[in-house]
């Protein structure tokens, strides 16, 4: 729409969250992600508004009902955007260091531990330029990637969770080891050992022609159909078919993969 925002029947400017995953939120992480920047007055537009709604107007970002999945993604988006030095993305940077937890991860829920689900805070401080990274941002940062490594990408609870070992995209706000090496790589920790069982899994995902697939597109219900924890509708972004080889996941994995051999 000319104000920057998609809609569906029903929705406003306003409605940037949902439906799930068609308006505004959605499509902007996924067009930062393929390289879009202000640059282009259709992504100013885009911008401007989610800092106005979620920023300017109501602080939904690095207020008291701000949550890391929203805020972390935002910031990502917003950074790649272009937009680092707007004092709404700052203050969203100072939330995510302030609400990281004594263990160094975070949560989009209540709890005193982290998780490797909320990844979005420490991907968010991976888009920041060393050289524009205050000392609270590097210990953060520091603290982020030790909970990541010590968890080796991909260990929590008693039971594996079978996803994370999928690789999928659009994420959203889905975590999967794909994306924890993503990070971890830029982050420069391509050569700590803690990476190694990670690197495995993704050799063995690449196919015989040198490709990766997409195991799945989310919500990701192929292999267990019991964990269906959401309860609005949820309108699934298929960008490439699950199953064929996805330029997304080849391109990730050849870069993840150079990181990994310069670190």
């Amino acid at each position: 729409m000319p104000d920057g925002h998609w809609f569906t029947q029903g929705s406003t400017a306003r409605e940037l969250y949902s439906p799930k995953y068609l308006v505004t939120n959605w499509r902007a992480i996924v067009l930062a992600e393929l390289g879009m920047t202000r640059a282009d007055p259709r992504i100013r537009r885009t911008a401007e508004l989610i800092l106005n709604v979620w920023g300017r107007q109501s602080n939904e970002l690095s207020g008291r009902d701000a949550e890391i999945c929203i805020t972390g993604n935002a910031v990502r988006a917003l950074i790649r955007f272009g937009y680092l030095k707007d004092p709404v993305v700052q203050q969203a940077i100072e939330w995510i260091v302030r609400t990281q937890k004594a263990d160094g991860g975070w949560h989009c829920f209540k709890s005193n531990t982290g998780t490797l689900d909320s990844w979005e805070g420490l991907a968010a401080l991976a888009e920041i330029p060393e050289s524009a990274r205050s000392e609270p941002i590097r210990k953060s940062i520091e603290r982020g990637a030790e909970f990541f490594l010590d968890r080796r990408l991909m260990n929590e609870g008693r039971i594996q969770y079978k996803p994370w070992l999928r690789i999928h995209y659009p994420n959203h706000y889905y975590y999967d080891v794909l994306v924890g090496l993503r990070i971890l790589t830029r982050l420069g920790y391509g050569s700590d050992p803690r990476m190694d069982r990670a690197f495995r899994w993704l050799l063995r995902k690449r196919s015989r022609d040198g490709t990766w697939a997409l195991d799945a597109i989310h919500p990701d219900v192929t292999l267990d159909p019991g964990d269906t924890w959401w309860t609005t509708a949820i309108f699934p972004m298929v960008l490439e078919q699950a199953g064929a080889p996805s330029r997304w996941a080849t391109v990730e994995a050849l870069s993840i993969l150079a990181k990994a051999s310069r670190s």
